[in-house]
């Protein structure tokens, strides 16, 4: 029977603790993560967000009625244990920050019974996902999980600390908003009040934040919920958090210093590391040149090597044919993997095939120096030796080749290099390497809708060198945009904004917009361009990342509370499901069935 706490007050957290403590009475409450029995002696582990301390009860201590409740313990009883902090007296146990101590009971309460639980409640639990995800509130009781939670809570306290002392203002933007077009799908929201209308979740506060500038606030930050309608994958889910901010009278420069001093603030106080800024930055066109990404990983090297002027005059069609039709031919160094088996090497030609390309050559430079290769029949020995000298190939090295358009020969030796780390244990996650990559292309053109889109948003401000390219070669215009990236993963991204008129129009008849068009989608922040708007900036975080990439987790459903899986539903509360009848009839909506055949 569950006992309540009758005026009893918790002195400490269990792992609070310390030596410092012996000879204190002390009152803990938690879960009951394991008990043994020895007969005269129960010895009892309990735990809290703080971690795990060992109480012991003997009949002596702690009476007959204590001592038979504490033999009755199982896993994850809520207990409060009263009784002397004292050094153990047992082997000390280095694995716990308590282990040199424990709590010899007097008094012990349990607070609430529990059934055997599905699985074990204990750090880097091996128990399925999907089954730890249907009860995620045991789930989120395991150690691991809690200092995620408990580091993603500091995040974002002491960013709100350092944006305050910055000026920024925290506001709240709405939740229930307009449908956009230039991005991802929306979740949409059906209106009782406007049968047949219907609101969108945010996919970002942009535009209610150029607004805040319009109006004056100047800095303006949120931690904000933002919604998205599209594939999950590891570092993304269908809701998710921003750390979102906007700047007004500065340039990109002064976005950057503002941010790397966050950054440099969050890894000081939240994983006591020194990070070294400035950060390196590197344009579009050098991180896709020399990486194949726009989110380049530094931690190891085996960058793109463009061969095209080598190999021009080859014999290799496959070279030639790519070069003949405006592409490139670029590769690898896998230094040291010379020795890689066919079978394997096999492998990477299939995985290069999901990224586009049509196969991959490859070149082993043997401990002599001579050659096995996918092309060497059908090139000269003065060819072969000017490519191994191209890539820097040394005995035991390993080349591999793509050679099609730039984009998908970025995309395929990108993705590869990525691969090859991954399989040689390349990547560190101790190693943080941060970097910003700059003057990103404003648009990108769209062969399904045969028409340029934004590459990042309709209100990214362009280089001003490149305005006139705007009328002539679009694709060529570099937009006054930058992200910022950590090991790989695109931590966050933001721009200069547009705000004078004359460019925004410029750039909504660019993306095939009307007049008319874009004020029925963007009139209100239009029109309040038209009563003085200042130069803006601005630039947002995932926080779901960010905490991820520190906590060093591999998929940030391991530092959201209560994440969806990958089909975006929630096994915990079972969502989405059906609703009432009724609740439908009210919104004016009717579900097709998609099995029956519609005439």
């Amino acid at each position: 029977m569950a006992e309540s706490m009758k005026g009893l007050k918790r002195t400490c957290r269990c792992a609070e603790l310390t030596k410092a403590n012996v000879g204190q009475e002390v009152t803990i409450m938690g879960w009951v993560q394991k008990s043994r029995n020895k007969g005269g002696i129960v010895f009892v582990d309990v735990r809290d967000r703080s971690g795990i301390i060992q109480c012991i009860f003997e009949e002596s201590d702690c009476g007959a009625e204590a001592f038979e409740k504490a033999t009755k313990l199982h896993a994850e009883f809520v207990v409060a244990v009263t009784g002397n902090l004292e050094p153990r007296s047992g082997a000390v146990n280095e694995n716990l920050a308590t282990g040199d101590i424990e709590v010899r009971a007097n008094a012990i309460r349990i607070l609430a019974e529990s059934e055997t639980p599905p699985f074990p409640v204990e750090e880097n639990s091996k128990t399925k996902e999907e089954l730890r995800l249907k009860y995620r509130f045991l789930d989120l009781r395991r150690p691991d999980l809690q200092r995620n939670m408990m580091l993603r809570s500091k995040v974002a306290n002491v960013t709100r600390a350092f944006l305050d002392e910055e000026g920024f203002l925290e506001i709240e933007t709405p939740i229930l908003n307009k449908s956009t077009p230039e991005g991802a799908r929306d979740y949409l929201v059906p209106s009782r009040v406007h049968p047949g209308s219907f609101y969108a979740l945010p996919q970002s506060p942009q535009l209610f934040k150029q607004l805040l500038m319009c109006s004056g606030y100047d800095r303006y930050y949120q931690v904000a919920k933002c919604f998205r309608d599209e594939d999950l994958r590891a570092d993304r889910q269908p809701e998710f958090t921003q750390i979102d901010m906007e700047f007004s009278f500065v340039d990109e420069d002064d976005v950057i210093d503002t941010n790397e001093r966050l950054l440099k603030r969050l890894f000081k106080e939240v994983m006591d590391m020194d990070i070294q800024i400035p950060f390196q930055r590197l344009t579009w066109q050098e991180a896709m040149d020399r990486f194949g990404s726009d989110k380049p990983d530094t931690r190891f090297g085996m960058e793109l090597t463009d061969i095209t002027e080598v190999v021009k005059g080859c014999g290799f069609g496959v070279f030639t044919g790519a070069i003949e039709n405006g592409g490139s031919v670029r590769g690898i160094n896998a230094s040291g993997l010379g020795n890689m088996p066919r079978k394997k090497i096999d492998k990477l030609v299939d995985f290069a095939k999901d990224f586009g390309a049509k196969g991959l050559a490859y070149m082993s430079i043997n401990e002599d120096g001579t050659f096995k290769s996918s092309f060497a029949k059908f090139m000269t020995e003065e060819e072969l030796d000017s490519i191994v000298k191209a890539m820097d190939g040394k005995p035991g090295d390993l080349l591999l080749f793509a050679a099609d358009k730039n984009k998908v020969v970025w995309d395929v030796l990108g993705n590869l290099r990525l691969e090859i780390a991954r399989q040689n244990e390349m990547l560190d996650k101790n190693v943080y390497n941060f970097l910003w990559v700059t003057e990103f292309p404003l648009l990108e053109f769209n062969e399904d809708l045969g028409r340029y889109q934004a590459m990042h948003h309709p209100f990214t401000m362009p280089m001003e060198e490149d305005l006139d390219l705007i009328d002539t070669d679009p694709g060529k215009v570099r937009a006054r945009a930058y992200d910022i990236v950590l090991n790989g993963t695109e931590l966050g991204g933001g721009s200069v904004r547009i705000h004078q008129n004359d460019i925004q129009e410029k750039m909504f008849e660019c993306l095939g917009f009307t007049k008319e068009a874009a004020y029925d989608q963007f009139g209100f922040l239009l029109d309040a361009f038209k009563y003085g708007v200042p130069p803006h900036a601005g630039l947002a975080y995932g926080l779901d990342r960010m905490v991820m990439l520190m906590a060093k987790e591999d998929s940030i459903r391991d530092v959201i509370a209560f994440p969806k899986t990958k089909d975006a539903s929630c096994l915990l509360t079972d969502a989405p499901n059906v609703v009432d009848e009724s609740q439908l009839e009210e919104l004016g909506i009717e579900i097709k069935n998609n099995d029956q055949e519609v005439n």
